[in-house]
């Protein structure tokens, strides 16, 4: 592969970047609201399961205790 000079290679970096299709605000502010809900969504899960197995164990532990 054969080597770019420094200018040759930063102007072909600024084209790339110039293909890059940049999301709207709306659209960012919209996934982030997203992420949060679902983060927010698997900790309940996760907390609900935590629960779910502490009770069984105290339960079947409770057996021989």
């Amino acid at each position: 592969m054969a080597m770019t000079n420094p200018l040759q290679f930063i102007q072909q970096a600024r084209a790339e970047v110039g293909k890059v299709v940049w999301p709207t605000r709306r659209e960012v502010m919209l996934t982030t609201v997203m992420v949060f809900i679902l983060a927010a969504l698997t900790a309940v899960f996760f907390a609900i399961v935590d629960i779910l197995i502490r009770g069984g164990l105290n339960g079947v532990l409770g057996m021989f205790g």
